[in-house]
């Protein structure tokens, strides 16, 4: 019973939709409208074409999920320069298993700070979410933007990955942001 992440292709569509669908069920029943907790199987599909989507398998079946949408694609209303992590899901019967972990880690760590050299990465949740933001908080993330989407107040956490390049850029993104976070309090 080994698990083993890889990125997605276009014939996952299907069992993502499925475990994306099931897992975002909590979230259908509090009413709070992310695009995962509608999707079909062609926007999952979509998704996977244009962003990286990692799964982690077991036994042949896929059992999480992460995307990872990158900031340069024009008209996708990203509010930092750095990559946005969504549609991130476990297998409802294996949570609570450090599976969500292990892929946040390979993500976080392998993917974007060793590979990639993303000085850091955001994503967001409702804040009315009973536990996904203080989940997050324990994980290194703070939040620094919050904005209403279809009635539910939005936070962006944003986790540094690499602190001297995050310190050393030369737009550093935690200046620009100030301003929002006084405004958005």
């Amino acid at each position: 019973m080994s698990d083993s992440i890889r990125i997605a292709t276009a014939q996952d569509a299907t069992a993502l939709h499925r475990l994306i669908k099931a897992s975002y069920e909590p979230l259908r029943e509090m009413n709070i409208k992310f695009t995962a907790t509608t999707a079909d199987v062609d926007l999952v599909r979509e998704k996977i074409e244009r962003h990286t989507t990692f799964v982690v398998e077991r036994d042949a079946q896929i059992i999480a999920t992460i995307s990872v949408r990158f900031p340069w694609p024009m008209g996708e209303n990203h509010l930092t320069s750095y990559p946005f992590l969504h549609w991130f899901a476990v297998a409802p019967e294996l949570k609570r298993q450090s599976i969500g972990s292990s892929l946040l880690d390979y993500v976080e760590l392998n993917f974007l700070r060793d590979q990639i050299k993303a000085p850091a990465v955001y994503l967001a949740t409702a804040t009315r979410h009973p536990w996904l933001v203080g989940i997050y908080e324990r994980r290194g993330y703070e939040g620094f933007y919050k904005r209403d989407k279809d009635g539910d107040e939005m936070v962006l956490l944003r986790k540094i990955l690499n602190q001297h390049i995050y310190e050393t850029l030369e737009v550093a993104e935690y200046q620009r942001f100030e301003p929002l976070l006084a405004h958005a309090q």
